[in-house]
């Protein structure tokens, strides 16, 4: 009688958000652009951050190319159906936050050797 009592709790805990995944319409652009934007980010520099920790500043410089791994997980959920709308859109969001990166330090080190 208890268990029932305590499964019934637990569904009803677990449907408590379900309607935002599935009647909005914009749940996986949104989280999927900020998880790129946040993956294109966080993901390298926590890499060299932890490559730093473990070895020589030359021995990480050396491994640092292997955070391309990383693009393995991305790539991986293009090829499900069920994951591929939130990947499209985490690539969207890879990309557009390099290009803003890219812009932006292009813009600085311009000015920066101009003056």
């Amino acid at each position: 009688m208890e268990t029932e009592q305590v499964d019934q709790v637990e569904d009803q805990r677990d449907r408590s958000f379900e309607w935002w995944h599935h009647s909005h319409p914009t749940f996986a652009g949104i989280t999927g652009f900020f998880a790129g934007m946040l993956y294109v980010t966080a993901v390298p520099g926590a890499f060299v951050g932890i490559l730093r920790l473990l070895f020589s500043y030359e021995t990480a410089e050396k491994l640092f190319p292997f955070v391309l791994i990383a693009l393995a997980l991305p790539i991986a959920m293009l090829v499900k159906r069920k994951t591929r709308r939130f990947a499209q859109f985490m690539f969207v969001g890879m990309i557009v936050t390099a290009m803003v990166v890219l812009g932006v330090a292009s813009l600085v080190l311009y000015f920066m050797v101009d003056a």
